[in-house]
């Protein structure tokens, strides 16, 4: 073996050549970083091992990337798309179920081996503990072995041809995200109006609570011919002229209240100063703006809130996350100490903060290996689905005390694929050795019905996504990927496009499938 046998060596040579193959179009398509594990399993085969500890060291890395990630998504999908989601999980598990069990009666198969196929063919681990625990037989880890291999692959090869088959474009449903995002965050914009209605002439702007009846926020007013930063007890008189920052019905609702628009712009005093501000100080992470009040203390007003590239309309109980870039008007003599209480630091963002990854992935073991006892049946999250939800849950809480649980977008990237590729050339060298052992064992019927059991449930998934659920693509991937409990198909997804909707697809119904495969092989296993 030589210099293969040194595992950092063929560590990093099963993922150069993965990328080399992954980069290889066939009438445009290609595998991108999923051919790491094709390349994988011939190593494997050839008696290649990549040690374990690299395979959940990178797994735990990736998975609790994707949570912190899909986090705030996450909770904000459940409450939205949750129930379409979990249905989809229901229907490709229960699919699994009812192929298992005629597979079992019609092939005569035995049920313990069928057992541990299913959970194989859906790549679960903790479904492949029940299935040990329940049936009191090896057959059931014989059963995963089989099923396993083509589980990982099929599921891959799947999520890589399912556009095709359901002639749907990526880049399409990326713009339908898009758009569905602009409808949740409607564009802010900014228009100028004269003073004019008599009803609001002589009064403050504290008074007639502009903000709270147009969600607009008014950034400058001139009155006779002085632009100022207007204030609560601002007065407005007829013929003065205002900013106002909104979404296009904000700002219709400021025509109405205040008067006529104008295309005569303010101009911008030279005491006067509109800058972009990097939230990069914890102490203000996870406050309001109505804690922070600016106004009253700088007179400095918020006009827009960018995060993760999309514009949001600030309001007094807006929460400021960690790398939040805001668009702030002030006077110029009070804009440097605006700017120190936001941080403003952009190196800052390049930091990343190791102590909370660690604590955070500790936290997620530790709730995995917890087991609840409904009677005779014990349920756990296992590693995957403990780190997963201690991820998600610490991304929609964003700091405790000085810890931020946030991380920006190019370290969790850079994480996210090194956990990533060292999951998959272990995952592949460990499958690889034991294939050929595998068909020679059980033979080519056995590998196949475990095949049935991976493909049928997800086509079946996929039209009823499709036809149904009307699902977006992207969504409908993950959701897939999630529901098969398949963290290589996860991959596949993420590296076929930018958009976040697959690893928050994923993230919403993996503890979904994973408590339905579990429920499914203690039904399975008590059949006579």
């Amino acid at each position: 073996m030589g210099l293969l046998s040194n595992s950092y060596f063929a560590l990093f040579l099963i993922i150069a050549l993965g990328f080399i193959v992954g980069r290889i179009k066939v009438k445009g398509l290609s595998l991108d970083v999923s051919a790491v594990i094709f390349v994988a399993l011939v190593f494997g085969h050839y008696g290649v091992v990549i040690p374990k500890d690299f395979q959940y060291f990178g797994l735990l890395l990736f998975i609790f990337t994707i949570g912190i990630q899909a986090g705030p998504g996450f909770f904000e999908s459940f409450k939205k798309d949750g129930r379409m989601l979990a249905s989809l999980a229901t229907v490709l598990i229960l699919s699994a179920g009812v192929i298992t069990s005629l597979l079992i009666l019609f092939f005569n198969l035995d049920k313990n081996i069928a057992i541990g196929l299913l959970t194989g063919a859906l790549t679960s681990t903790p479904g492949l503990a029940a299935a040990i625990d329940y049936t009191n037989s090896p057959m059931a880890s014989i059963g995963y072995g089989v099923g396993y291999p083509f589980g990982v692959i099929g599921v891959i090869l799947f999520v890589r041809f399912l556009p095709k088959l359901l002639k749907t474009s990526i880049k399409e449903a990326e713009e339908d995200e898009k758009q569905m995002l602009r409808e949740n965050f409607p564009k802010i914009e900014k228009k100028f109006f004269i003073v004019e209605n008599k009803n609001i002439v002589g009064k403050t702007i504290g008074e007639l609570r502009i903000r709270h009846m147009t969600k607009a926020v008014v950034s400058r007013v001139v009155h006779n011919g002085v632009a100022i930063t207007p204030s609560p007890e601002t007065i407005l008189h007829k013929g003065d002229i205002i900013k106002a920052v909104g979404t296009l019905e904000a700002l219709n609702s400021v025509n109405l209240l205040i008067g006529s628009e104008t295309t005569k712009e303010i101009p911008l005093d030279p005491n006067f100063d509109v800058r972009s501000v990097l939230v990069t100080n914890k102490e203000v992470v996870n406050k309001t703006l109505a804690q922070i009040n600016l106004l009253s203390t700088y007179n400095a007003t918020i006009t827009r809130i960018r995060r993760s590239g999309i514009d949001i309309s600030p309001s007094p109980s807006s929460k400021l996350q960690f790398g939040d870039k805001l668009v702030i008007a002030s006077s110029k003599a009070n804009m440097e100490m605006v700017t120190r209480v936001f941080g403003d630091d952009a190196k800052r963002l390049s930091d990343t903060d190791i102590l909370p990854i660690a604590i955070g992935i500790i936290l997620g073991v530790l709730i995995g290996k917890i087991s609840i006892s409904f009677g005779s049946y014990t349920f756990s999250l296992g590693l995957t689905g403990g780190v997963l939800m201690i991820a998600l849950v610490l991304s929609r809480i964003g700091k405790t005390g000085p810890i931020l649980w946030t991380m920006t977008g190019a370290a969790n990237q850079l994480l996210r694929q090194i956990g990533l590729l060292l999951f998959l050339a272990a995952v592949g060298t460990d499958a690889g050795a034991q294939i050929v052992q595998t068909f020679q064992q059980y033979g080519f019927n056995l590998f196949l019905i475990g095949a049935v059991i991976t493909i049928i449930p997800m086509v079946i998934a996929a039209f009823a996504g499709k036809w149904l659920f009307k699902m977006n693509i992207l969504r409908l991937i993950g959701a897939i990927t999630g529901s098969m409990t398949s963290t290589p198909g996860l991959a596949a997804a993420d590296s076929m496009t930018s958009s976040n909707a697959p690893s928050v697809a994923y993230a919403t119904v993996y503890p979904v499938a994973m408590v339905l495969l579990i429920v499914l092989v203690q039904i399975l296993s008590s059949l006579g």
